[in-house]
């Protein structure tokens, strides 16, 4: 019994050095299951590896949803496809596959606000965080102060660098603030760097004829356009807005109370 309980013991400790941390916790019950199971020494070595390798890329999972910064959590079973029949659900559930980030493609969601374009943006990067994908996201205004603050302090290209790492950016809300000259500029930078290097997400409400009102410059406007479009899925969102369909129906239970 002192032998078992030596072997333990440095088992365990030898674990711990190895930062084996579901190993060294799963070991003994582990142990007592396989021993009751009648399984040999390599059945029990291999359900150990299993759970340590599971556990493992749980907590990688977890440490780059935190990194990815999204506003909320948002999945695909949540999102409401029946109230956006013009949605093409067939190719969302095959883009939540994440083929199309290994091929450096983009996504763009166009259309009003309210209607689930943030939502799915969120969801389709987050299974990509699942799958072992770096993201980051942004709401369009915060990046473009986020870039002219690194500018003025001189960290601008530590922070270009920290998005080039990226498998994923999303840029939420383009459209609903014009940029100004200088933001716009470092935002088609950004959307130059990605080109053919990685995938950028973009959410609009604007038609693309008007992306103008953003980015000011009609050649700026087109060049951008045209690195985003070259190698990109396009999701078109119609309807009336979510938050104004739930406050109307607000409004009718109240009148009827």
């Amino acid at each position: 019994m002192k032998n078992e309980t030596k072997s333990t013991v440095l088992v365990k400790h030898h674990l711990k050095q190895l930062k084996l941390p579901t190993m060294h916790s799963e070991c003994e019950k582990v142990a007592a299951r396989s021993a009751k199971e009648n399984l040999d020494h390599l059945a029990y070595l291999l359900a150990l590896c299993e759970l340590e390798l599971v556990d493992r890329e749980r907590r990688a999972a977890e440490r780059r949803l935190k990194a990815a910064r999204f506003p909320s959590s948002k999945t695909l079973d949540e999102f409401d496809f029946d109230a956006r029949p013009s949605l093409n659900k067939p190719l969302v559930l095959e883009l939540a596959k994440g083929d199309w980030i290994d091929k450096r493609e983009n996504l763009l969601l166009v259309g009003p606000s309210g209607t689930g374009k943030t939502h799915l943006a969120i969801a389709l990067a987050m299974a990509a965080c699942l799958s072992g994908r770096k993201v980051r996201c942004f709401r369009v205004t915060e990046l473009i102060t986020t870039m002219l603050e690194a500018r003025d302090e001189k960290s601008l290209l530590r922070l270009r660098s920290q998005l080039a790492k990226q498998d994923v950016v999303v840029l939420d809300e383009l459209g609903y603030v014009p940029a100004s000259k200088a933001g716009a500029e470092l935002l088609f930078d950004l959307i130059g760097q990605a080109y053919e290097r990685q995938s950028l997400v973009v959410t609009t409400n604007l038609p693309f004829e008007h992306w103008t009102e953003v980015l000011g410059s009609e050649r700026l406007t087109g060049a951008a356009l045209d690195r985003l479009t070259h190698r990109c899925h396009i999701l078109e969102f119609t309807g009336q807005s979510y938050r104004l369909q739930d406050a109307q129906r607000r409004s009718r239970s109240k009148k009827q109370e």
